[in-house]
């Protein structure tokens, strides 16, 4: 058995999956209980009367190209979200594993954790930069079996220390997962990590179409690890995970032109990210912006409840954090469109 392997689940490693119906799309089925005819306006092409593929082969292809990984080291599912929970069902015994987060970050590593009965060691990121204490990592996940970095981080926008997660990865080879959240990667300019895998079998990516590509509501994420890792998942992933239409919309919606205007829209984004960043560094309301490498600025306000206050009074929500470790009056800001950011702006820029 692999190391990887190893460090599963032993009852996870011994379950028979179960067992979908035959996939043949060559003969006409007769075997899934499926209703013959289609519902009274059911324009899909596959037909919502029947079961989707189980692991989509075209969607997962089109991850595969989107993403620069081979097809057998991807796995679709209902966003990352269930990648994350997939991965604590497969890898964590309740009451005996831990996985280790390094606050603040993305709430639903912990969350996963805690439904799973895995215990939680929390390593927070170093302040005022929000880096990584790599050291104490390293440290903790000798004792724990996946280790959660988002980078870019979640709500604090910084990229992580590409080195210091491939020291981790390296230095937990035998004892832990690393997993690397890229859900804001294309908003940073960095070249993924999932081109690392090869040399680091514990090495496992998260992507997600929700922020770059805007879809956040055909709930596709990405996980892109060893076909080991893949194919265990595999085992434990709900029956037929992926609705036929979010196939469908996807692949239409992630051709060539509609990746194109993506791209298109990032780099307005990210003018406006910056127009967004020096504004609100000279609004009397605030005390400093963090820089950012994703589609959203952390701001530290001289009052966060005002602040708040003035952008709803814009007809606009922002995010409060001001209650996180760490965080005290600090509000995450999604940049939007340039009229919104200027509604926004005009509400908080008013002494």
């Amino acid at each position: 058995m692999s190391a990887v392997l190893s460090l599963a689940r032993p009852d996870i490693l011994e379950l028979q999956p179960y067992q979908h119906a035959a996939w043949d799309p060559s003969l006409e089925r007769l075997h899934a209980n499926e209703m013959p005819w289609r519902a009274q306006g059911d324009n899909t092409a596959a037909g919502l009367n029947r079961y989707p593929e189980p692991q989509p082969r075209a969607l997962v292809e089109r991850m595969a190209q989107l993403y620069g990984a081979p097809a057998s080291r991807i796995l679709v599912g209902r966003g990352s979200d269930e990648a994350i929970d997939l991965l604590v069902r497969a890898f964590c015994r309740a009451g005996v594993d831990r996985v280790v987060i390094c606050p603040p970050t993305f709430g639903f590593y912990k969350v996963a954790a805690r439904i799973q009965g895995a215990r939680v060691i929390e390593v927070p990121l170093r302040t005022p930069g929000f880096a990584l204490d790599t050291e104490a990592v390293i440290a903790a996940g000798r004792e724990a079996k996946i280790v959660f970095l988002c980078s870019p981080n979640n709500p604090t926008g910084n990229l992580l220390d590409e080195a210091a997660m491939l020291r981790i990865c390296r230095e937990l080879a035998s004892t832990s997962l690393v997993c690397v959240d890229e859900a804001y990667l294309e908003f940073a300019g960095r070249a993924s990590l999932a081109s690392r895998l090869a040399e680091f079998p514990n090495l496992v990516i998260l992507r997600t179409l929700s922020k770059a590509y805007a879809l956040a509501g055909a709930r596709l994420g990405t996980l892109i690890a060893g076909e080991e890792i893949v194919g265990l998942l595999k085992r434990i992933i709900p029956p037929y995970a992926i609705p036929a239409s979010t196939v469908e919309d996807v692949l239409r919606l992630t051709e060539a032109p509609q990746r194109a205007m993506a791209a298109d829209r990032i780099r307005t984004l990210l003018d406006e990210r910056a127009r967004m960043q020096q504004r609100l560094e000279a609004a009397p309301t605030v005390v400093r912006v963090f820089p950012s490498d994703a589609n959203f600025l952390l701001v530290e306000c001289r009052d966060a409840r005002r602040f708040l206050e003035a952008g709803k009074s814009a007809g606009l929500l922002v995010r409060d954090f001001s209650g996180a470790p760490g965080l005290a009056r600090c509000l995450r800001i999604t940049i939007g469109t340039s009229e919104q950011n200027a509604r926004l702006l005009g509400a908080v820029e008013r002494p």
